[in-house]
């Protein structure tokens, strides 16, 4: 990549991860809205600022290649459920206290892709990576016998990105115009959502009134603005950089939870979080020894 350059891909990568990172902060300034409607409004005005962006940074060819590809259009309508999905549940455990959980569901997110891969590609995994699976597995079973339940918000989250990321390769579209693409398939339910329940609080005159209002109409450029910069920064750095610049996010997911939101840190979920850290340490490891490989190879 003769134009790459790292240290601009590293700042626009720490950009997306950062913004990413502190998106409860955003969502606690809505947290008088209910989780649905916040997702509601997440659709309408990401698909609203998308179409702008499409407008300003162009994708030549993106809108033939879905015309001549139906399928590519069943494919993104699925992925547009899944994200909506986890976006729901994200907002929702933000705004109930579960951001610990929330944090924990990204981080296990790399290991459920390998295990995805496994179960459904057919891939085979090297040895590590059955090791960083196990320790994965290992952290869940642990708060499965710790509290008496699974984390269903963290297996919630990191499963249905992880099917996200597994769809979406069924269409190769560009990420921008992808995600645009999902949102405005959702724009019909969404509207639908809002025409079937005209006490929602976005639907009374007097809440455009409200900063709440703000906050709501941010919603697109906050959902589409760290993926800009992600797709601009994997132009300048490597994959598996990016990969490791991921765990930046639920990092400060947790750290917001810990320190000013006063979640309970238990030691059986620091425990938890060890398996799973330790798990990613094996994952991390594992790249960097097959990369390490090739090079030398």
């Amino acid at each position: 990549m003769a134009t790459a350059n790292p240290q601009r891909g590293y700042v626009l990568g720490l950009t997306a991860y950062i913004i990413w990172g502190l998106f409860p902060l955003y969502f606690k300034a809505l947290q008088s809205v209910p989780a649905m409607e916040i997702i509601v409004h997440r659709v309408l005005w990401s698909a609203l600022f998308g179409g702008l962006l499409l407008l300003v940074w162009k994708h030549p060819g993106w809108w033939r290649e879905l015309r001549d590809n139906p399928k590519r259009l069943a494919v993104l309508a699925g992925c547009g459920l899944l994200i909506a999905t986890n976006w729901l549940v994200y907002v929702w455990a933000v705004n109930n206290d579960r951001m610990i959980e929330a944090s924990l569901g990204y981080y296990i997110n790399p290991l459920i892709n390998v295990l995805l891969g496994l179960l459904i590609l057919g891939e085979r995994l090297r040895r590590l990576q059955w090791l960083a699976v196990a320790l994965a597995a290992l952290g869940v079973l642990q708060q499965l016998w710790q509290v008496g339940s699974l984390p269903w918000v963290s297996l919630v989250l990191a499963l249905t990105f992880g099917f996200y990321g597994l769809i979406r390769k069924q269409a190769p579209v560009a990420a921008l115009p992808g995600l645009v693409v999902e949102t405005w398939l959702l724009v019909p339910v969404a509207l639908a959502w809002l025409a079937l329940h005209p006490a929602a609080m976005s639907s009374q005159a007097s809440f455009w009134t409200s900063s709440e209002a703000l906050w709501l109409a941010a919603a697109g450029p906050i959902t589409l603005v760290p993926l800009v910069c992600f797709n601009a920064a994997a132009r300048h750095l490597p994959y598996t950089t990016l990969g490791f610049l991921q765990y930046l996010a639920p990092t400060l997911v947790l750290l917001q939870a810990i320190l000013l939101f006063d979640e309970h840190f238990s030691p059986s979920t620091l425990l938890a979080f060890a398996c799973i850290w330790a798990g990613l340490f094996v994952y991390s490891l594992d790249i960097w020894l097959n990369l390490r490989k090739r090079s030398n190879g």
